[in-house]
C-alpha cells in the first residue's frame, strides 16, 4: 500500500492557476464569450475604456453644440473571460515552462490621450 500524502505531485504554477490564497470557496462568474462558469479568482479580467462616440461623431456634436467645450462621457466596460477563451482571443498567450516563472506585469504602453495632451 502506497501513502498518496507523501508524493509530490507535479506543480505548474505557484498558485494554481488561481489567486485564492486561503478563501475555502470563491463565486463563480459567467465567461462573456462563451459563457462558461469559471470561479472570480481563475478569470482573467480586463477593463477597456471607450468613448462613448466615434471620432467622426465628436466632430459633427462639437460644430452643432452650444457649449464649446463639452467632454464626452467614455464607456468602461469589464472583460471577464475563461482561460480557453482568453488565450483563444490573445488576451493572454501560453508561455514557456521558464517564462512562467516571470511574475512581472507586461510593460504598459502610454495612453494616446496622454500623448496629445503633452504635446
Amino acid at each position: 500500500m502506497i501513502d498518496m500524502g507523501s508524493i509530490d505531485s507535479t506543480v505548474k504554477r505557484r498558485n494554481h492557476g488561481r489567486s485564492k490564497k486561503g478563501r475555502g470557496h470563491v463565486k463563480f462568474i459567467r465567461c462573456d464569450n462563451c459563457s462558461q462558469a469559471c470561479p472570480k479568482d481563475k478569470a482573467i479580467k480586463r477593463i477597456t475604456i471607450r468613448n462613448m462616440v466615434e471620432p467622426a461623431g465628436k466632430r459633427d456634436m462639437a460644430e452643432a453644440s452650444v457649449y464649446e467645450s463639452y467632454e464626452i462621457p467614455k464607456v468602461y466596460l469589464k472583460n471577464q473571460h475563461c482561460v480557453g477563451c482568453a488565450i483563444h482571443l490573445r488576451i493572454v498567450r501560453v508561455r514557456s515552462r521558464t517564462a512562467r516563472r516571470n511574475r512581472a506585469p507586461p510593460p504598459r504602453f502610454p495612453i494616446k490621450d496622454a500623448k496629445k495632451a503633452s504635446a
